[in-house]
C-alpha cells in the first residue's frame, strides 16, 4: 500500500477518535523500553488529531534501581511493595526526575523532530485521592496505598482545553500523606472516572500469547479464565487483570498492547486488525443479520468476486429489496464477509438456498465462510428447514468438504428450476440438516 492508500485508510479512526478520551497506562519496566522514545511524539500526535489524552506513568523498575543504588531492602507482601518511610523518600526522587524527564519530552520543539510545531501542553497535579492498604496477614504495608477517588471533573477541565493530563502512581489524601500506589490501579480508577472511551496498557502481554500468536480479542470473561490458570505474581497478570477490570466497570473498549514494539499505539488504533489484544464486552468482529445500512459495504465486497464472474451481479436495488435475507461479517465497523439465505417454503420439501457466499480477500484463511454457513444454518433451523442448496461456478469443493452433495437441476424447487440459467451453467450442491434439538 502506497502512502497517498495507507493515509487514506486511516481516516475512517482520525474521524472515530476525534474528540474521544483516552487513558494510557504504562509500567515502569515499559518505560525502560528503547520503543517507549517514540510514546511521547506518538501521544502528541494523537493531541493534534484531537483525542483527550491522559498518561499514566508507573515507575517499578527505575525505584528499584535506585534503592539497589543506596543498598536499601524493600521487601514485596501480597505483591505489593511494602512502603517505609525511607522508601518512600526514594519513590519521590525517582518520581520527580521521571516527571521532569516526560515533561521535557513533551516541550521538545526541535526542526526535524517529530514534535517540531507541536506546542503540546501537558499538566500533572494531585488528581487521586488515595488511601492505605492498612495491615494485611500482620503486614503493615506502610505508604503503600489504593486509589480511593480520582478528581474526574479537574482533568475534564484540563482535556476540554487541550491539555495532556500527566499523572503518576502517586496518591495523595486529605490528611497530607503520600501513598506509593499501583499505576495500573491509576489507570483503571482514571479510565472509570473519566468514563474513557478507551484505556490502553502498555506492558507484559504474556498472558495473551498462544504459542508465538497475540489472541487479538477477549471478553472479560475469557480473560477471567485465563487468570483462574495463572498466579497472581506471573508475568502478564497484572495487566490482564487491569483490563478485565476496567472492561467491567464500563469502560468500552480496553487495549494490552506490547511494550517492546515501536509505534504500538498508533498501530492499534489507526488500523484495522491492531497489534495487540482487544477486551471489550462488545463483539469488534460479529456475524449478524444485515440492514438496510450495510447495502454500500456488501456491494463493496461483492463487487471483484462479480468482475471475476464468481458471484452473479447484484444491483443496488435489488439488494436493497433481498437485504433481510443476509447475514454479514462486520469487523470495526467493516463488512469483511456476508452470505444470503432464500427459503423455499411452498414446496414439498422446505428447503432454502444457500447464496451470495462472500468473504474479503484479506480474511480468507480464517474460517470466516464457516462461521456465515453456521449463522445461515441456525436461521434455516428456525425457518423449519430441512436442507440447503447451492449454486457455485466456482466453488464446488468448498461446499462438498462441508457436506454437500451434487444434485441434478431437475432437484432444484420448481421456482428456482424455472429460473435456472443454462447457459452460466452452474453446478447444484445440496445438504441436508439436523433438526434443532429441544
Amino acid at each position: 500500500m502506497n502512502f497517498v492508500d495507507f493515509f487514506r485508510s486511516t481516516a475512517p479512526y482520525i474521524h472515530a477518535h476525534r474528540t474521544k478520551t483516552l487513558v494510557v497506562g504504562i509500567s515502569g519496566e515499559a518505560l525502560d523500553q528503547p520503543a517507549a522514545r517514540s510514546l511521547v511524539p506518538d501521544l502528541a500526535l494523537l493531541n493534534s488529531l484531537g483525542m483527550r489524552v491522559v498518561l499514566v506513568y508507573g515507575a517499578r523498575s527505575q525505584i528499584n534501581r535506585r534503592l539497589q543504588e543506596k543498598n536499601i531492602t524493600s521487601a514485596l507482601h501480597s505483591h505489593m511493595r511494602v512502603t517505609s518511610p525511607e522508601i518512600m523518600e526514594t519513590i519521590l526522587d525517582v518520581h520527580g526526575q521521571l516527571r521532569s524527564q516526560l515533561e521535557a519530552q513533551f516541550s521538545l520543539g526541535m526542526v526535524n523532530s517529530p514534535m517540531h510545531n507541536a506546542k503540546v501542553r501537558c499538566v500533572s497535579g494531585n488528581f487521586v485521592l488515595a488511601r492505605p492498604v492498612g495491615v494485611i496477614d500482620g503486614v503493615d504495608m506502610q505508604h503503600t496505598g489504593v486509589v480511593r477517588k480520582v478528581d474526574a471533573s479537574s482533568i475534564r477541565q484540563l482535556l476540554d482545553n487541550n491539555f495532556i493530563v500527566l499523572m503518576s502512581h502517586l496518591g495523595y489524601s486529605p490528611t497530607g500523606e503520600l501513598f506509593n500506589v499501583s499505576v495500573h490501579d491509576v489507570a483503571v480508577q482514571t479510565a472509570i472516572a473519566l468514563k474513557a472511551d478507551k484505556l490502553v496498557i502498555i506492558g507484559d502481554c504474556s498472558l495473551v500469547l498462544k504459542e508465538t500468536e497475540t489472541i487479538t480479542e477477549l471478553f472479560p470473561s475469557q480473560c477471567q479464565r485465563i487468570l483462574d490458570q495463572h498466579a497472581p505474581e506471573a508475568p502478564g497478570y497484572a495487566e490482564l487483570e487491569a483490563m478485565v477490570t476496567a472492561c467491567r466497570a464500563g469502560v468500552g473498549r480496553c487495549h494490552l498492547l506490547p511494550f517492546d514494539n515501536d509505534g504500538s499505539i498508533l498501530n492499534e488504533l489507526y488500523t484495522r486488525d491492531g497489534i495487540g489484544t482487544l477486551v471489550t464486552q462488545e463483539a469488534y468482529d460479529s456475524i449478524r443479520p444485515a440492514t438496510i445500512n450495510d447495502v454500500a459495504g456488501i456491494l463493496e465486497l461483492l463487487l471483484p468476486l462479480e468482475t471475476k464472474g464468481v458471484l452473479v451481479r447484484r444491483s443496488r436495488e435489488l439488494l436493497e429489496q433481498e437485504i433481510n435475507h443476509f447475514m454479514v461479517n462486520e469487523r470495526d465497523g467493516m463488512i469483511i464477509g456476508c452470505a444470503a439465505l432464500y427459503p423455499f417454503l411452498d414446496e414439498e420439501e422446505k428447503t432454502g438456498e444457500l447464496a451470495c457466499v462472500a468473504v474479503h480477500e484479506g480474511y480468507r484463511h480464517e474460517h470466516r465462510g464457516d462461521r456465515l454457513m453456521r449463522a445461515i444454518t441456525e436461521r434455516a433451523h428456525t425457518l423449519g428447514l430441512g436442507s440447503l442448496f447451492v449454486l457455485t461456478t466456482h466453488t464446488a469443493h468448498w461446499f462438498l468438504e462441508r457436506g454437500f452433495q451434487q444434485i441434478d437441476v431437475d432437484g432444484l424447487p420448481m421456482k428456482k428450476k424455472s429460473l435456472y440459467n443454462y447457459q452460466r451453467n452452474s453446478k447444484v450442491f445440496k445438504k441436508k440438516i439436523s433438526p434443532l434439538r429441544p
